[in-house]
């Protein structure tokens, strides 16, 4: 097994979603979401891992409900699971629906793997470890290809070297033009974009607030200073900020930002909607974007 897995990640030029709305709704009406997710032309779901929910069950689940749809971890725990765990949960996906599952990995917050009763050692040291790691407990195994989530520089060189490439989240298009400069032209880059919940006005309040979870982890407002914002920027969230990291639910705008995610360097822009809306407020916002997400990611 490489940990590289298959160097095309998912097809170039197609809608991912970020699915974690999916994880407060019971399973029967999640999978039934996803199905309708399909429909809307969504090409790939990630479902994130933060409490109470097992993600690659749940991956395994809409995919026997679906009938092309990819689903990536965004992104699994690499705490929550030894690398031979690891190895079994992706290679088991890979080999029940081949193409179709995306491992997006990464090291989560020291808060949250310190809640879960273990140390935080040194990110990079980890992440370098574990891939070995896997490398060596799975070499019979066909793997998925694996994205790291990466923010700083030495985390994306090692996406860009030891996986298919690097997955951003809570990051400015400034942080896309880098990150492809770091990782080099052929590994595949994955960004998030969120945009706002579809309020006409207030909107950049309603998201404050939101945001305030990201600014209280300090692996995001790192990787914020380094493109120029600071404690002023962080609480609250001020309008540049918010503006960097969001866009307003509005067609012009948005397949203006998308197409710039796409023009720094993106494979693959990852909507999410924010603050996550219901299920109906989800889908009430794809139709309504569909067309344009399309077009932009195009």
């Amino acid at each position: 097994m490489s940990p590289q897995g298959g160097r095309g990640v998912v097809e170039a030029n197609t809608l991912g979603l970020w699915a974690g709305f999916l994880d407060r709704r019971p399973l029967g009406e999640a999978t039934a979401l996803a199905q309708r997710i399909e429909a809307c032309g969504v090409d790939t779901i990630w479902l994130p891992e933060w409490r109470g929910v097992e993600p690659f069950i749940r991956a395994g689940l809409y995919l026997a409900a679906t009938d092309r749809l990819t689903v990536a971890t965004g992104v699994a725990n690499a705490h929550a699971r030894d690398a031979g765990a690891m190895v079994a949960a992706a290679s088991t996906l890979q080999e029940a629906f081949p193409g179709r599952f995306v491992l997006g990995l990464g090291v989560s917050h020291r808060a949250v793997v310190e809640g879960r009763g273990h140390t935080f050692p040194p990110p990079l040291t980890f992440m370098r470890s574990y891939l070995d790691a896997m490398s060596s407990v799975g070499q019979s195994r066909a793997m998925p290809p694996i994205v790291l989530g990466a923010l700083g520089p030495k985390m994306l060189q090692l996406a860009g070297s030891s996986a298919s490439g690097a997955y951003s989240y809570f990051c400015p298009v400034a942080h896309t033009v880098a990150s492809r400069t770091i990782i080099g032209p052929q590994s595949w880059l994955v960004a998030s974009q969120m945009v706002s919940d579809g309020r006409s006005e207030g909107w950049r309040e309603h998201v404050a607030r939101y945001m305030a979870l990201c600014l209280s982890m300090p692996n995001y407002t790192k990787n914020l200073e380094r493109f120029g914002f600071g404690p002023d920027d962080f609480a609250p969230p001020s309008g540049p900020l918010i503006d960097s990291l969001v866009v307003a639910d509005d067609p012009a705008l948005l397949f203006a930002r998308v197409t710039s995610q796409r023009q720094a360097g993106a494979n693959h822009v990852v909507i999410q909607f924010v603050p996550p809306p219901s299920p109906r407020g989800v889908m009430d916002l794809l139709e309504r974007n569909a067309e344009t997400l399309r077009a932009a990611a195009r």
